[in-house]
């Protein structure tokens, strides 16, 4: 048995892409929606009638958030964690059970500052013609496709998992 077997087996490394999948998604969420609140209720000083559509705007860097907790929590099952004792992976199905939590870990923050930013741009918009406030949407939306590929590929690689 080499040192890294001893220090490093898999699960370490398995535990790590999880919580660095629901970690990343949570900061990118806050990041985003302190960027859009902070937008927001200069907004709603203008026009407190605005509250409503702040508030779904804020919902859009939201998700990253939940993408992020709801592949942790596949993670944690494809472990059994609920069910008493853990797997116990070899570092080479720790790597590759690491690997699987890659794409999403690495979209989801990004991601999320980036459709706050959209919002904040959307907020300009409806100051001046509410009337666009589904196009701004649609723009911001447009962001989230590529996070929700990047959560299927490692959904679709966490169940090809060996394991």
């Amino acid at each position: 048995m080499n040192w890294l077997d001893v220090i490093f087996t898999g699960l370490p490394l398995a535990l790590f892409g999880t919580g660095l999948c629901v970690g990343m998604g949570c900061l990118g969420s806050v990041l985003g929606l302190g960027i859009v609140g902070e937008a927001g209720t200069g907004l709603m000083t203008e026009d407190p009638n605005k509250f409503a559509q702040i508030l779904i705007l804020q919902i859009v860097p939201s998700t990253n958030g939940i993408y992020g907790f709801v592949f942790g929590m596949l993670c944690m099952v494809k472990l059994e964690m609920f069910g008493g004792e853990m797997l116990t992976l070899t570092f080479q199905e720790g790597l590759l059970m690491f690997g699987a939590c890659l794409p999403l870990a690495i979209a989801v923050a990004p991601a999320a500052v980036a459709q706050s930013r959209i919002a904040v741009g959307i907020m300009s918009l409806i100051a001046k013609r509410p009337e666009d406030f589904a196009k701004g949407i649609l723009v911001a939306v447009m962001v989230e496709f590529f996070t929700i590929v990047a959560l299927l590929v490692s959904i679709l690689m966490l169940f090809a998992l060996p394991f």
